[in-house]
């Protein structure tokens, strides 16, 4: 999800410099949003990780 965020960033940004900017700036808000769900699936991934990991090590011990 993040390598489509770089993907529509560089697009916008490529149509923004050619001088579509309206659909330039569409592809950056999409690039923008897609930035922030991969980041909230990371931070909820991580939590979920560390919550299982100390799990497992309670259950070994």
């Amino acid at each position: 999800m993040l390598k489509l965020a770089i993907i529509f960033l560089v697009a916008g940004l490529v149509l923004g410099a050619l001088g579509f900017g309206g659909i330039g700036g569409a592809f950056v808000g999409i690039a923008k949003i897609l930035f922030f769900v991969a980041l909230a699936l990371f931070v909820i991934f991580l939590v979920l990780g560390l919550i299982a990991g100390k799990k497992v090590k309670n259950a070994i011990h």
